[in-house]
């Protein structure tokens, strides 16, 4: 993998590569350091989220790998057939991506889990490179609004006349389509604005639109 699609000592941005360091300290067994993607280099959906949580892909290297997000996100994967375990809980538990990827808006986890505009700017170019890469894409989730707006920016389009709204379906051209989904984050889980039939409901549209089987265990 090139530095220009991820940089494991990548320090443009003070805020974050401080957070980093003081996490380093906290947290000697940590990852800490930017996290990247993960998946089927091949792969026809692509899952844009946000940012390594603190105590999820920060400690263990891989976007959304033992924190809450990834319970709802990998079990949903996993019944869409496009991963081979329910449950991610490290990087040497043996689970592959099918079909899809993982890459986050921002590489290096925020403080309190938000990360500044210009941090998101910052960090876009790697999220441009590799989505220029991923020739076979023709599906891209969204998590939150965000990711959204993200991969529009990475896809040099304007965001007008891309509203987010969960389940909402952009055509982006040359057959790719952008659907959106509230982020699986413990928050939209937990108060119920997002659930796993929802969410499943999104995978499900992914799944058509990107020309693969739907899994009957992803509408049960």
């Amino acid at each position: 993998m090139t530095r220009s699609l991820y940089d494991p000592d990548c320090a443009r941005c003070p805020r974050l590569a401080t957070f980093l360091e003081e996490s380093r300290a906290r947290y000697p067994g940590y990852w800490c350091h930017p996290v990247p993607s993960f998946g089927d280099p091949q792969a026809r959906i692509v899952i844009v989220g946000l940012a390594p949580g603190l105590h999820g892909a920060n400690r263990s290297g891989r976007p959304f790998t033992g924190d809450h997000a990834g319970i709802l996100l990998y079990e949903t994967l996993f019944r869409a057939g496009l991963a081979s375990a329910a449950v991610s809980v490290s990087t040497e538990d043996g689970l592959l991506l099918r079909g899809a990827r993982i890459v986050n808006s921002v590489k290096c986890v925020p403080p309190q889990n938000k990360p500044l505009p210009v941090e998101i700017r910052t960090c876009n170019g790697y999220l441009e490179a590799e989505v220029g890469e991923l020739a076979a894409a023709r599906v891209y989730v969204a998590l939150g609004r965000i990711a959204h707006d993200a991969l529009l920016m990475a896809l040099k389009l304007r965001r007008a006349p891309f509203v987010f709204g969960h389940g909402a379906e952009h055509a982006l051209g040359d057959g790719r389509v952008l659907l959106d989904s509230y982020h699986c984050s413990r928050y939209n889980t937990q108060t119920r604005r997002l659930t796993g039939a929802m969410f499943r409901a999104v995978f499900a549209r992914a799944c058509t639109l990107a020309g693969l089987t739907v899994p009957a265990a992803l509408t049960a």
